[in-house]
C-alpha cells in the first residue's frame, strides 16, 4: 500500500535550520512530482516547494533563498532543507505526491520556530 512518511520536524530557534525528510513507498516515486506544503494554525494549507520528476524546482516567494527541496529517487525520499528559519515558518509540514488522479499525503511533521 502507499505510504508517505514525514520526519525531521522539531523546535528550533529563529535563524536556525532543519531538514525534513519524506519517505515514500507503494508507488513509482521517480515518476511523481513531489511537493511540500505547510499549514499554520488558523490558516489554509499552502504550497512551500515543488520538485518535478526531472528535478526542476519551484518555491513560494516567502521561502525563496532559504529553503531547498531535493529528491533521491534511489531512496524514494524527498527532502526540504530549511535555513534562516523565522517564527512565521511555524506550521505542520506535509509531503505530497500527485500525478493524474493519484494524490498521496503524509501525516505531517510539526515545525516550531521560537526562542
Amino acid at each position: 500500500q502507499v505510504q508517505v512518511v514525514e520526519s525531521g520536524g522539531g523546535l528550533v530557534q529563529p535563524g536556525g535550520s532543519l531538514r525534513l525528510s519524506c519517505a515514500a513507498s507503494g508507488f513509482t516515486f521517480s515518476s511523481y512530482p513531489m511537493s511540500w506544503y505547510r499549514q499554520a494554525p488558523g490558516k489554509q494549507r499552502e504550497l512551500v516547494a515543488f520538485i518535478t520528476s526531472g528535478g526542476s524546482t519551484n518555491y513560494a516567494d516567502s521561502v525563496k533563498g532559504r529553503f531547498t527541496i531535493s529528491r533521491d529517487n534511489a531512496k524514494s525520499t524527498v527532502y526540504l532543507q530549511m535555513n534562516s528559519l523565522k517564527p512565521e515558518d511555524t506550521a505542520v509540514y506535509y509531503c505530497n505526491a500527485r500525478r493524474a488522479s493519484n494524490d498521496y499525503w503524509g501525516q505531517g511533521t510539526q515545525v516550531t520556530v521560537s526562542s
